[in-house]
């Protein structure tokens, strides 16, 4: 089964309105249309910004998504934003389970779960990263680190709903250090996460599912990386603030 690459920018905490409009704007300039071959291409604002570059997305082959949301559909809980918040303002995708949400504003596995189950009942695409520290790196519990965000983020997931999903694989040690996985050690976990898909559900869905590399993704690395057979895309961070980085990096997929 071929697997259509999707190459996602995450803005992270970065831009104002007007840097944020003129970015997608020279995105969408040279974007493929959004009937062509080709990757798939998917910008993440910081919500502030979802509705004004949506503006500047809508209709072309750019997508738009969220860096996160809340668990509930409504109700008083002050300073978060529901699904259907992000579906009213355009959005198609969110991420969820960033390292940086699990590691500096402790989500657990449990809060990755819940939100993963509200996008997935409002009909939204998720992208649930997984990723290890340095010191468990060093210590060879990668492996086992994995698994457990695996099992834990996608508990109660049904093999139609994870056809749905994207993975992302973001080694923490590598996440705006400007250090790297070469592309043996990602695709290693890539196969890793495809074997585990693959015995909770079955071959099909291994198969089905995007696995994107993300970690100091760069012009100069981006087509190594992207070459790997189970990787399928990248979630880019500071290369995906700079128009012509990150087209780089799409034109290398």
């Amino acid at each position: 089964m071929a697997r259509r690459p999707l190459i996602a920018g995450n803005w992270k905490m970065n831009m104002d309105r007007l840097s944020s409009v003129e970015l997608a704007e020279a995105l969408v300039a040279k974007a493929p249309k959004a009937s062509d071959s080709g990757p798939e291409i998917l910008i993440c604002p910081p919500l502030v910004y979802l509705d004004v570059v949506e503006k500047a997305v809508r209709n072309t082959g750019v997508a738009l998504g969220a860096q996160n949301v809340y668990h509930e559909d409504k109700g008083a809980f002050t300073g978060e934003v529901s699904t259907a918040m992000l579906r009213d303002v355009g959005c198609d995708y969110v991420i969820l389970g960033h390292s940086e949400r699990r590691n500096i504003l402790g989500e657990t596995n449990e809060v990755v779960n819940r939100k993963l189950h509200a996008v997935l009942r409002a009909g939204l695409s998720p992208i649930l990263c997984v990723g290890e520290l340095l010191e468990q790196r060093q210590a060879g519990q990668t492996q086992d680190v994995i698994r457990s965000q695996f099992e834990g983020s996608f508990a109660g997931v049904t093999a139609e709903q994870m056809m749905g999903v994207v993975i992302a694989y973001e080694p923490v040690w590598a996440i705006g250090t400007g250090q790297v996985a070469t592309p043996e050690q990602a695709e290693e976990v890539h196969a890793d996460l495809r074997k585990l898909i693959a015995s909770r559900y079955n071959a099909e869905v291994a198969e089905a599912v995007r696995i994107q590399y993300g970690g100091s993704v760069k012009p100069d690395n981006a087509a190594t990386l992207l070459a790997q057979p189970n990787i399928d895309g990248a979630l880019v961070g500071n290369a995906s603030l700079v128009a012509d980085s990150f087209q780089a990096i799409i034109a290398a997929a």
